[in-house]
């Protein structure tokens, strides 16, 4: 894209010109008297005249370049409508995932200090009630039900009266949005993005996976939907709540692939779990799927294994891309090579291979430090099949967090004119090129007799029939730290009885003694339900467990 174009949204313009008739959104609608599911959609033209209306109308009242405007509306397709308006009138979108909590949201929002706020009216109230902290906030919209507490509204902005129009000029390097990290391992960061960095990581996913204009794609995550616009590809709203996942209905989603002929899905490991357990149950396959994908955290193997039944399009598989809000991708592999080639080294603690790294991604294992590096020369590069921490340096990897020095110096490594970005993962490379995980590196335990590495120890547990999952954490101080491995039941299969809990817990320390990895664990806990986060309902918050995990054993 010249300087003039690169402004991401002109991806958007431009699919509108070469298929303006192709459906870009579908969003489920109620059902007619038959019960029959109903849609309503929107095609690129309308798609790109809807947006350009909308981001005319906020210019017209007053926004200018890079100011900081707060999009909090459910997905949908107001919500796709109002993200490439907001990048056309040059805006920087914050996205704060509300499943955060409203501590660490409004600690967020503070920090950011926005100049106005797009979202739904209880927003726009609990906006109004706390205005003292956000005093710069005055471009207020309205999405839904008019608010007397917003400047306007979204459907007024639609109604802007448009000659002509042009995206606001930005350049590869001009900011485009602020997205906050989950916080699952701290307090949750903004990730700066820029316009080229959405560009590249669009590049990226759709040269790998070979997606092509047309295809259609139910997204179950908010942000890869957004990637579509930019692809000629058709975004599908799955009927779903998207921040609980584990909780979706899984015949809704059954529902709209065979109604949309849909060829690709992203969904969080929990999506696919209960999604794929309904069909194994029912006998319901996916013909139309070229590929689903799933993301957030290690894919159990036994959520592989069935959607290798069900995908049955040749070549269809589950992909695992790997990466991070700050590095997104970095690698990604397929479901049927994890079980044919990884699975059984992964069984017996080798961690989680996440694959082939992306052609334009440079990837490298570095021996830990716990302070920033100032230079790449300060760090030792490991040689193949030596655990460290993961590094990854490409085009779509961001520049800095928002406002926040120390973290970007202690998450980025300077290499002349480039930088490497510390993911916060542990990991190797094989003799293959290929990349595997073992964990974050804020959930090693130091004990006495050494590092212990989440994943792979997890692992050694997780091959019990009646364990769903199982989690590593340390108490004390390291490097003195005592491990304790503590498992959750399958749904159902938690013991009825403090007899039955004891005896489930020795057979487990049992698996435990067995294995080198875990062979120093005296302590092996049952949880219910581990706490995780909402994002994806998979990755486990270690920290709370920990706390957990000592009550129980002083007790």
């Amino acid at each position: 894209m010249t300087a003039a174009s690169s402004n991401i949204a002109a991806r958007l313009s431009e699919q509108a010109a070469l298929r303006p008739w192709q459906r870009a959104i579908v969003a489920p609608s109620g059902r007619d008297a038959s019960g029959r599911r109903q849609y309503v959609q929107l095609t690129f033209a309308q798609l790109e005249d809807e947006s350009n209306r909308i981001a005319q109308g906020l210019l017209d009242r007053g926004l200018k370049p890079e100011q900081k405007l707060v999009l909090f509306v459910p997905f949908g397709i107001e919500f796709i409508t109002l993200t490439f308006a907001l990048f056309k009138a040059g805006a920087t979108i914050v996205l704060i995932d509300p499943g955060m909590g409203r501590t660490n949201i409004f600690r967020c929002l503070e920090e950011v200090q926005p100049d106005g706020f797009v979202a739904i009216p209880k927003v726009h109230l609990a906006r109004w009630w706390y205005r003292k902290r956000f005093p710069q906030a005055r471009l207020n919209v309205s999405v839904g039900k008019k608010s007397p507490l917003a400047m306007t509204t979204h459907d007024e902005l639609r109604k802007t009266p448009l000659d002509a129009f042009q995206p606001v000029p930005r350049t590869a390097r001009d900011p485009a949005a602020v997205i906050f990290t989950s916080g699952s391992t701290g307090p949750p960061k903004g990730v700066l993005y820029e316009h080229g960095m959405f560009a590249a990581q669009v590049d990226l996913i759709r040269d790998h996976y070979g997606i092509e204009p047309g295809e259609v794609d139910l997204p179950a995550f908010p942000l890869f939907g957004l990637f579509n616009g930019a692809l000629g590809v058709t975004t599908v709203i799955p009927d779903m709540d998207t921040t609980r996942p584990a909780q979706v209905n899984p015949k809704l989603i059954i529902e709209a692939i065979e109604d949309q002929g849909v060829t690709v899905s992203f969904g969080s490991p929990a999506f696919w779990n209960r999604v794929g357990r309904y069909c194994e149950q029912h006998g319901v396959t996916f013909p139309s799927i070229r590929r689903a994908m799933s993301a957030g955290g290690p894919v159990p193997t036994h959520v592989l294994r069935r959607m290798s039944k069900i995908l049955t399009r040749d070549g269809a598989d589950l992909f695992t891309p790997y990466g991070a809000t700050e590095s997104l991708p970095v690698a990604s592999i397929g479901g049927r090579e994890i079980l044919e080639q990884t699975a059984d080294r992964t069984r017996n603690g080798a961690g989680t291979c996440v694959g082939q790294v992306f052609a334009g991604v440079d990837v490298q294992i570095i021996e830990m430090t716990s302070g920033p590096l100032t230079s790449i020369d300060q760090a030792r590069i490991l040689p193949t099949g030596e655990i460290g921490e993961i590094i990854v340096r490409s085009a779509a990897v961001t520049r800095e967090y928002y406002l926040r020095k120390e973290a970007t110096l202690a998450a980025k490594i300077p290499d002349g004119d480039s930088f490497w970005h510390r993911i916060g993962d542990v990991g190797y490379l094989d003799d293959d090129g290929k990349l595997w995980f073992c964990g974050r590196k804020a959930h090693i335990v130091e004990t006495p007799q050494g590092r212990m590495y989440s994943v792979c120890c997890e692992a050694i547990l997780e091959e019990h029939p009646q364990i769903y999952r199982a989690a590593l954490v340390g108490l004390g101080v390291a490097p003195q730290q005592r491990p304790v491995l503590i498992a959750e039941p399958e749904e159902g299969m938690f013991p009825t009885t403090p007899e039955a809990e004891q005896a489930l817990r020795d057979e487990l320390l049992r698996m435990a003694a067995k294995h080198p990895l875990t062979e120093q664990v005296t302590d092996v806990l049952l949880h219910r339900a581990f706490p995780v986060d909402t994002r994806h309902n998979v990755k486990i918050n270690r920290e709370a467990l920990a706390s957990w995990a000592e009550s129980e054993l002083v007790r």
